[in-house]
């Protein structure tokens, strides 16, 4: 059985630099270097699945397979509902490391990268 990996959409795999305008509408480019990086997990026989709240809707998981098409971006699934994996790769996350001090400062003050942009 494979390991899977599961990507965020918005803001690791597409840019996402002009923010949210609607679960139809990707309107930017991939974040640089990510179709390879992909594409090496594949090779190396991981599953790579998708999740984002866009795929809930018909109209938004044929947005993102049409722009996924565009980019030649092959990954094995695309859900609206996050499965079991090795590691989740997501934008808006903060490590858990067991520890909970500073916790609800890493929360309170969260950025994610676009934000830096």
């Amino acid at each position: 059985m494979k390991k899977t990996i599961v990507f965020d959409f918005d803001g690791v795999i597409h840019s996402y630099k002009s923010g949210w305008q609607g679960y139809d509408i990707v309107s930017d480019e991939p974040v640089q270097g990510i179709k390879e990086v992909i594409d090496s997990l594949r090779n190396l026989d991981y599953e790579v699945v998708i999740v984002s709240t866009r795929s809930a809707y018909p109209a938004g998981k044929l947005a993102m397979l049409e722009w996924l098409t565009k980019y030649n971006i092959v990954v094995d699934k695309i859900s609206d509902i996050k499965p079991p994996a090795l590691v989740y790769i997501d934008d808006r996350a903060i490590t858990f490391d067991g520890k909970t001090e500073g916790l609800v400062d890493k929360i309170c003050n969260f950025k994610p990268w676009t934000a830096a942009n």
